[in-house]
């Protein structure tokens, strides 16, 4: 990759003192893992609309869709404040060149997702989402976007951390210019991993590859950033994942040995039934690329979509 990932996260996360009560909510993981594969674009909405350190807590009131952002005790409304600090910034992050955002969960302005909402009579309902969070998203719908506790889940946290690899990959693709051999390129080292997560998409985006040319190209690149997203957005599941392992055990059909073809049959079985990790069939099938010299397979992402170090593949 021809830059370093660069990713836009909610301050407090990284340890800086900015919430409310003037704590944080570091994240190790966030920082001392993953921080050190990409670089890390901090946002504090509160503080950067300006309010102050430490200030009387928020949340959101009224009408779920169109929430008003108001202050716990003095109801102070800070809605229209906060909504021109939020146009303002999602402008400006435009020269960021992001491939992501990871959010603090249940933020009245980060909050990706289930954010409390209370009615006149003060009950909360989780359906909500943060001012900026909404600001963010809707001005970059195709960009992958997290929060913090739902990382701590291994599905989810592969599925945001391959997002974001593969658009820093697609984004080096495309630097210069559309051209059909760089699409047909790109989408040739992605063919498994897009499969890996929809069948449907994977055709749709084949279709797609096959048709793009001349004057159509660049709308044909932009059709097919939004269709990798939205595929990629898809869960993978061990049913997907058995589906690529046998279509890539198909092009050693004639090189295993008869031992060699059980032995891999039982691990991806086992992957199956949850008793191994992915990593562990990968492994195998990685070894038998490299021994049997599988140019075409060599080059799928499918089998490294990020870095290893990361272990995003080895929870059963």
């Amino acid at each position: 990759m021809n830059d370093q990932i660069r990713i836009g996260i909610s301050a407090c996360l990284m340890g800086q003192k900015v919430r409310y009560d003037g704590q944080h909510k570091h994240d190790r993981y966030l920082t001392d893992t993953l921080g050190r594969l990409v670089e890390y674009v901090p946002v504090c909405p509160e503080q950067e609309c300006g309010l102050g350190i430490p200030r009387e807590p928020m949340r959101l009131v009224g009408d779920p869709v169109a929430p008003r952002l108001v202050t716990t005790r003095t109801q102070i409304d800070h809605t229209e404040q906060m909504r021109a600090w939020a146009t303002q910034r999602v402008q400006e992050l435009e020269q960021e060149e992001l491939c992501g955002f990871i959010f603090k969960g249940a933020s009245p302005s980060s909050g990706m997702e289930r954010v409390k909402v209370y009615n006149a009579k003060g009950i909360p309902n989780k359906t909500g989402v943060g001012l900026f969070a909404k600001a963010f998203m809707d001005h970059f719908p195709l960009l992958p976007t997290e929060e913090e506790g739902r990382l701590h889940d291994p599905v989810l946290r592969e599925n945001f951390i391959e997002r974001v690899f593969s658009l820093r990959r697609w984004r080096d693709t495309i630097a210069g210019g559309p051209r059909t051999g760089r699409l047909v390129a790109f989408h040739t080292t992605h063919k498994l991993l897009i499969l890996s997560h929809s069948e449907k998409h994977y055709r749709d985006m084949g279709r797609l590859v096959a048709d793009a040319k001349g004057e159509e190209l660049p709308a044909a690149f932009d059709a097919y950033e939004k269709l990798l997203m939205d595929a990629l957005r898809l869960k993978c599941t061990a049913r997907k994942h058995v589906s690529v392992l046998q279509h890539i055990m198909g092009y050693f059909k004639k090189d295993l040995s008869t031992d060699e073809k059980q032995e891999l049959l039982e691990i991806i079985s086992q992957f199956k039934q949850g008793s191994l990790a992915l990593i562990v069939p990968i492994t195998l099938l990685n070894h038998y690329v490299r021994k049997y010299n599988k140019a075409y397979l060599a080059e799928q992402t499918y089998l490294r979509p990020h870095p290893i170090e990361l272990q995003l593949r080895n929870h059963a």
